[in-house]
């Protein structure tokens, strides 16, 4: 066996043949549309929108028609007199108007409704970064899976290939049987490891598929060989912990629920404001047939001013009252959580990604020196300075660290964009930057 042929078929695990793969971006739209989780946000934001529309509904008149048309039966049976029968047709409508002149309460709810819009268009902001690292994090979870499943399959074929070695030395007598053993059992142990490499991929391809509605048979675009990540700009912890604090659309939204919330104070003391109403109306009604009362058309047409003063009801205007400021006051100690929560969000993904980048580094280092302590085992091996053990503990290591490595990138690249999704500037272009370091 050539020194160098392990090497090779473990870090070969990573260079995927990718003719026909998925990459991130095409995942990503099927996300888009079947998502059910974004989807529900969608909708969500639609309903929103008409909180706009019923808010301004109660500055604008209302308009009703309303109307009879009866028939009556009359038998007329007097102490004294002339009894008869009468029958006779009522026929009437009436057409109203009412135009709010002054109703503070209307007034306030219509600047919530346009506030409440803002907040849905935030909160689907939100759900649309939620996405694309959601997506992001189950591509590269079902990667990375892979990536161990196929260093261990390689792994496990150059395991065997040391095991026969071993045995066939002990068959020539160059060799105990100890290192036979000491072969076969990491041959046993690499197959379990195998299995549950398996499990753990059905698992993360499950999770993939609970997000964009369909199986993943075909293979993942994988990172390119050498892919350089970027760091994050501008390379300042606070300048993203402030635009957290600021732009996250979590902390938008609560600001904004604090101005709803101040709001609904104002439109609660309203309870103790007069109301003020232009009101019209015009009527028509008609009575005709055998009655011995007025018959023919009555048309009343009127137009006023109708207000109303609130005196007492129960103290219930007061206790709204107070319930509103006790809301505020909620929605304030919201948005500060919401606020703390954000920038240290913001913190954790920017020292994730300086870290993985540093990281990264290293297992490259790590990588070059792994493989040559492992050729360095196999040819002290070959020429008997060197055990069985020591060769698969070489192996193991360059295994090992092939997986820290790339679990090192996907982490980092996850991390960048948690950071811009904290910061609340993660679009679908960040998204296509990350696309184009795959191999498709």
């Amino acid at each position: 066996m050539r020194n160098s042929l392990i090497a090779t078929l473990i870090a070969s695990a990573f260079l995927s043949l990718n003719a026909g793969a998925s990459d991130l971006l095409q995942i990503y739209k099927d996300a888009l549309a079947n998502d059910a989780a974004y989807g529900s946000a969608r909708a969500s934001q639609r309903a929103g929108q008409e909180k706009l529309v019923q808010g301004r509904s109660g500055l604008l008149p209302t308009v009703g028609l309303s109307g009879s048309d009866t028939r009556t039966k009359l038998d007329v049976t007097p102490d004294q007199g002339r009894s008869g029968n009468f029958d006779y047709n009522t026929n009437s409508y009436s057409l109203a108007l009412t135009q709010p002149l002054f109703r503070w309460a209307n007034w306030q709810q219509y600047e919530q409704g346009k506030l409440s819009v803002v907040v849905t268009d935030a909160q689907f902001a939100q759900a649309q970064q939620d996405l694309i690292v959601r997506v992001s994090q189950a591509y590269f979870d079902l990667l990375a899976s892979k990536d161990i499943l196929k260093t261990l399959q390689a792994q496990k074929v150059a395991i065997s290939e040391q095991l026969a070695s071993a045995k066939r030395n002990f068959e020539v007598g160059t060799q105990t049987i100890t290192d036979s053993h000491e072969a076969q059992a990491r041959f046993d142990l690499i197959t379990a490891q195998e299995f549950a490499g398996q499990g753990d991929v059905a698992i993360k391809r499950a999770a993939l598929m609970q997000i964009i509605g369909r199986d993943v048979k075909d293979e993942l675009a994988g990172l390119k060989k050498g892919s350089q990540l970027a760091a994050p700009q501008p390379e300042s912890i606070e300048k993203w912990v402030e635009s957290a604090e600021q732009q996250n659309f979590g902390v938008v939204a609560s600001q904004v629920a604090v101005e709803i919330a101040q709001r609904e104070i104002s439109k609660s003391r309203s309870g103790h404001y007069p109301t003020v109403d232009l009101v019209a109306s015009s009527a028509r009604t008609a009575t005709g047939g055998n009655y011995n009362g007025p018959t023919g058309v009555i048309k009343p047409n009127t137009i006023g001013v109708q207000w109303n003063i609130p005196i007492f009801s129960g103290f219930a205007t007061d206790s709204r009252v107070k319930e509103s400021i006790a809301l505020e006051d909620k929605a304030r100690n919201d948005l500060e959580s919401t606020r703390r929560l954000a920038a240290q969000g913001a913190r954790q993904a920017y020292i994730g990604v300086v870290a993985g980048l540093a990281q990264v580094k290293a297992y490259e280092a790590a990588e070059i020196s792994s493989r040559s302590a492992l050729d360095s085992n196999m040819l002290g091996y070959q020429v008997g300075v060197r055990i069985n053990i020591d060769v698969l503990n070489a192996q193991q290591q360059l295994s090992t660290t092939f997986q820290n490595l790339a679990k090192a990138r996907y982490d980092t690249i996850m991390n960048s964009l948690r950071l811009k999704a904290a910061a609340g500037i993660l679009k679908e272009q960040d998204l296509a930057e990350i696309n184009a370091l795959l191999e498709i």
